[in-house]
């Protein structure tokens, strides 16, 4: 039973003390499911339901039947986890719906112009966009001096693979607040632009990101 679980191991408590990021998937199951059964804890409960669906990913398509197939899960735990499902699948849509979307280099100047003007280093930063030009991933791949041996195309493209990106957007920002583009900042763009081509991730642009102005690469012709 859950009570017989060290107060610091209970998801509720934990939960409480150290917020809902701190906790696992199977804790945060746990607390959906409210209950185990007298063969078995929630939390193994939680766990052997996370296994029958190999983690969340599918879990999220589980129908009633499905849940209620499983030996411990009645149809109030069910309806519990869909409905829990239903609420992520509807915050997730509408984040999607309030997406940014890039159609001009200055769309994309404009995304990340006051992260990004007054830093200290360079920071080279990729934007992962779906086929509405929406951007839906942001990340940062690289600190310090732009060279074309050290931005490997495999690191920008890898999470554009994952994310299933249609293209990508890359920036970068000169500290002294003049935009204008070095041979090395070329050089990076033309080779990701080729890497693209080949896989099939377009590079919309590569823009250069100064003191409150920027370049675009791709107007300059070098996308």
């Amino acid at each position: 039973m859950i009570r017989d679980y060290p107060q610091n191991e209970r998801p509720r408590e934990r939960f409480i003390q150290n917020g809902p990021q701190s906790l696992s998937n199977h804790e945060l199951l746990a607390i959906v499911l409210g209950t185990g059964t007298k063969e078995e804890s929630v939390l193994q409960l939680a766990n052997r339901l996370l296994s029958k669906f190999e983690g969340l990913r599918f879990l999220k398509d589980a129908t009633l039947e499905e849940l209620t197939a499983i030996k411990g899960i009645g149809t109030a735990k069910a309806i519990h986890v869909l409905a829990a499902a239903e609420i992520g699948r509807r915050i997730a849509t509408h984040i999607q719906d309030d997406r940014y979307v890039i159609r001009s280099p200055e769309d994309g100047a404009k995304y990340l112009m006051n992260d990004m003007r007054f830093l200290s280093q360079e920071h080279f930063v990729c934007l992962y966009l779906n086929t509405k030009n929406q951007v839906v991933h942001k990340q940062t791949i690289f600190i310090g001096s732009l060279n074309a041996s050290i931005v490997h195309p495999r690191e920008v493209f890898k999470e554009a693979v994952r994310r299933s990106s249609a293209s990508i957007i890359c920036l970068h920002n000169h500290p002294s607040g003049d935009p204008s583009p070095s041979r090395e900042d070329i050089e990076v763009t033309k080779r990701l632009a080729e890497c693209g081509k080949i896989i099939g991730i377009e590079l919309l642009d590569h823009l250069i990101i100064g003191e409150n102005k920027f370049v675009s690469l791709k107007e300059k012709g070098y996308v």
